[in-house]
């Protein structure tokens, strides 16, 4: 009998959804048994929608991802990395990506370590520093640092309030940064706001708080910046501050799944940090990011597709006479005036996945840049839902 769990997906996550429908994989959607191992690219979607990708018929705007990825450019290094899937990743693929991205930023390839997503690099992170002392940190931000290390038992985490337009409190921060700190953790562009801080505030600041403590810099979404180099806090590291930058290939780049991330510091602090990472980087990962890195007609078409977006929900938001901060990302955070996760629930029953409340920002909904189509049904449907 054939599975429907796309309300589950659309409330609970990738991560429930997968295991559900990995356990329904014994059953196709027209009732038979399905061999072990039968799923292929041309049945998969059809004889498990939650396999891969996006479930069937959901518009997937919870997860801050670009559906228009991977680059054609990545497909292909990945196809040919996968060929020679046999061997372990070869150093040479890893000095080569090191060298490309320290390229870019002006700095040399032993200030760059590699890992499986911004998320590991950042787990890394924790477990370097965490033991140190506590983490100060702003208390709405994409806290994957501070809450791991939190979760291990190895430090507490200092939040420090928003400022009331829901920006970083720059100089609180400051403020509660002494000689025990054990490390500071900021996004730029934040999330889930969108907001940016200028450059020459943040790198002021972060400049003093680096003097005691180190400071780590989450710019997952900074290529979708204004001003990208205008904004970065790479600059400081050249400068020899104790700042550490970290960046994705998750969001613009469209690899969320292949899983590819970086971070820069000085080469003592990355040659510190990549030795606590717990795996080495799949061939497939370092290969994709080769290919895409430099592929600017890809990187300018979602830019352009991303801002396409973002302009439609803010238009609606504009015509329905809801607040919404102003996002330099791929994802909006509009106050409904609604409970979020009402209109979490409300989406999800027209098939539409938005996120749910974050801590007590409980009017406050994010929602995520798509395929234009997912984008124009949310905004369809945005209307009805907070009526």
């Amino acid at each position: 009998m054939a599975f429907d769990l796309s309300r589950r997906f659309l409330l609970t996550g990738s991560a429930g959804a997968a295991v559900a429908g990995l356990t329904a994989c014994a059953t196709s959607t027209n009732g038979e048994a399905v061999a072990q191992g039968a799923f292929t690219p041309e049945n998969a979607a059809v004889e498990n929608p939650y396999l891969l990708g996006a479930p069937q018929g959901v518009a997937l705007l919870s997860r801050n991802e670009n559906p228009y990825g991977p680059a054609q450019s990545a497909k292909d290094m990945i196809a040919y990395a996968a060929s020679k899937g046999a061997y372990y990743t070869a150093q040479g693929a890893t000095e080569e990506l090191k060298a490309m991205i320290a390229a870019r930023h002006g700095v040399t390839p032993d200030h760059i370590a590699l890992s499986t997503g911004s998320g590991e690099i950042l787990s890394a992170i924790a477990l370097t520093y965490g033991p140190n002392g506590p983490i100060v940190a702003p208390r709405l931000f994409w806290d994957t640092t501070a809450l791991y290390a939190a979760n291990l038992g190895m430090a507490d985490i200092q939040r420090i309030p928003l400022t009331a337009d829901m920006e970083i409190d720059l100089p609180s921060m400051e403020a509660a940064v002494t000689e025990s700190t054990g490390a500071v953790q900021l996004c730029n562009p934040n999330n889930p706001t969108g907001l940016v801080t200028p450059g020459n505030t943040i790198r002021a600041a972060v400049a003093r708080m680096a003097a005691k403590a180190p400071v780590i810099v989450d710019e997952a979404y900074i290529e979708l910046a204004d001003d990208e180099e205008g904004t970065t806090c790479v600059p400081l590291i050249k400068e020899g501050h104790d700042v550490i930058v970290t960046r994705t290939f998750s969001k613009l780049y469209g690899m969320a799944g292949i899983r590819m991330g970086y971070l820069i510091a000085a080469p003592e602090t990355a040659a510190k940090i990549q030795s606590v990472v717990m795996s080495w980087t799949p061939s497939t990962s370092i290969a994709a990011a080769i290919g895409s890195y430099n592929d600017m007609e890809f990187v300018n078409y979602s830019k352009a597709k991303i801002v396409e977006a973002r302009e439609m929900v803010t238009t609606t938001l504009d015509t329905l006479g809801l607040e919404y901060l102003p996002s330099q990302t791929n994802f909006v955070y509009f106050k409904s005036g609604k409970e979020a996760n009402a209109v979490q629930q409300a989406m999800a029953d027209r098939m539409i996945s938005v996120r749910g409340q974050y801590m007590d920002y409980n009017e406050w909904t994010r929602v995520s840049m798509g395929f234009i189509e997912d984008v124009d049904k949310f905004c369809r449907a945005l209307p009805e839902v907070v009526a």
